[in-house]
């Protein structure tokens, strides 16, 4: 069997390397635009600060390993897939160093093409001095760009825009952060929590300008930037835009079903409408285990199940089942960890208006009689009607990345208030109270609901 994979970034090797894992003999094409794969995007903003020395190390992958795991291995980088015919079964590819197009046959195809930041709509966005920011090539733009700049403007209050905002703040540039929403991180954390990080943020020294779109872009003297916004007008030495992803599936639009996002749907085990076309990654919609919906989640670790999962079902058919996801996530800020899964409220509310409750609770994370403690901030999204979790959010100072996790796995299995607020788990004052943070924030749910049905 003939297996063309479209891309090879981290679905795409995932699908690759499952593939071969379960038989070395079978017959892979991988076709990739660019000369390189599994790049970690999310690394950009750790070599900007400099904790990573060398933007090459983000890399972990390269395409002589794939092609080492057997003999039937064909890695074709700098090729763009251009055309499917699904009723030839045979897509058309296009060398782009020589200008070639050849015609491939194929059994079965594991689109991985991923997603392009989108461009805002902003008026001048080519405007010299403003960049976007996903790949190892606008990384080194970014870099190259920075050398002699001391202001920096970042349009977007998503993860990317906060990360590089505290990475660029810790390199002494002059940092403002301008994001279109009421509040920044709108996709991971409610409103308190969010005014809690943009507080650190602000105390960090980033300048945050909230619920404020930029209108244009334009150059101004001395090789600035000039920027308009719905609320002012700024300068800055460079503006770098990151506003979000968009699924780049174009070469399938009209053969497989797809989102209002263009994001391709998908079956438990990774197929289309099409059986003998699979997608993974940023090019496919996940299933999201709270609202039992198909949405548009374009993170790494999506990306590396799916694309695993598609490739053990290329070679065994319904072997491996996806089990959908929560979404889950976790941030490092100014010495702050922020960790989220599931739904927030504001969008739990939009889900299931009637009966989505949320509870916030602080609490030390151990007993004060030690010799330190700090606070963790805690939101709870839960169905009043179910008792069912529907979300978490964390934030300290210490790392409480693993909450999410925790909350993940009883989002998955269906778990409610109850089941958090009793659950068994350890004690050691050196970590943690007689009842665990995370059983307390249970607790205030459940109490929450005793009392609102008096």
């Amino acid at each position: 069997m003939k297996t063309i994979v479209i891309g090879c970034t981290h679905a795409g090797t995932a699908a690759v390397q499952e593939m071969l894992a379960r038989d070395n003999q079978t017959e892979v094409y991988v076709y990739e635009r660019r000369n390189d794969i599994v790049f970690l995007s999310c690394g950009i903003y750790l070599y900007l600060e400099g904790v990573v020395d060398s933007l090459a190390k983000v890399f972990y992958a390269k395409p002589a390993d794939l092609e080492k795991m057997g003999p039937n291995v064909h890695i074709n980088m700098r090729h763009d897939v251009i055309a499917v015919h699904p009723d030839t079964k045979t897509v058309d590819v296009q060398n782009l160093v020589t200008g070639e197009i050849s015609t491939e046959t194929y059994d079965k195809i594991i689109m991985a093409t991923g997603s392009y930041p989108i461009v805002p709509s902003i008026k001048g966005v080519n405007t010299p001095g403003v960049y976007l920011c996903k790949t190892y090539d606008d990384a080194m733009a970014i870099k190259e760009a920075g050398i002699d700049a001391k202001s920096i403007a970042i349009v977007g209050g998503g993860y990317i825009g906060t990360e590089l905002a505290e990475a660029l703040t810790r390199r002494g540039y002059d940092v403002t952060m301008i994001s279109s929403r009421k509040h920044i991180l709108g996709h991971y954390v409610d409103q308190n929590m969010a005014d809690q990080i943009m507080n650190d943020m602000i105390a960090g020294g980033v300048n945050v300008l909230n619920d404020e779109r930029v209108e244009k872009f334009d150059t101004a003297g001395e090789g600035k930037v000039y920027i308009k916004t719905t609320h002012g007008e700024l300068t800055a030495d460079m503006a770098i835009c990151c506003v979000g992803f968009s699924p780049t599936t174009e070469l399938v639009s009209g053969m497989v079903n797809m989102t209002k996002q263009n994001a391709i749907i998908v079956n438990d085990y990774m197929q289309t409408s099409n059986p003998d076309i699979y997608a993974t990654g940023d090019s496919a919609a996940v299933h999201n285990n709270v609202t039992g919906k198909d949405a548009y989640a374009p993170l790494a670790t999506n990306a590396v199940r799916m694309g695993r999962i598609a490739g053990a079902n290329v070679v065994n058919y319904k072997s491996m089942r996806y089990m959908g996801t929560q979404s889950t996530s976790a941030l490092s800020l100014f010495d702050h960890t922020m960790a989220t899964t599931g739904l927030t409220y504001e969008h739990a509310i939009k889900y299931a208006p009637d009966t989505a409750r949320s509870v916030h609770l602080r609490d030390n994370y151990r007993p004060e009689f030690m010799p330190t403690t700090d606070p963790i901030d805690m939101t709870l999204i839960y169905d009043h009607a179910t008792r069912k979790i529907m979300g978490a959010q964390f934030y300290s100072k210490q790392d409480v990345s693993n909450c999410a996790n925790l909350l993940s796995v009883m989002i998955q299995n269906k778990n409610t208030i109850d089941d958090l607020a009793y659950v068994d788990m350890l004690f050691n004052p050196n970590f943690d109270r007689p009842w665990n943070y995370m059983n307390l924030l249970g607790q205030a749910a459940v109490e929450k609901e005793r009392v609102d049905n008096k």
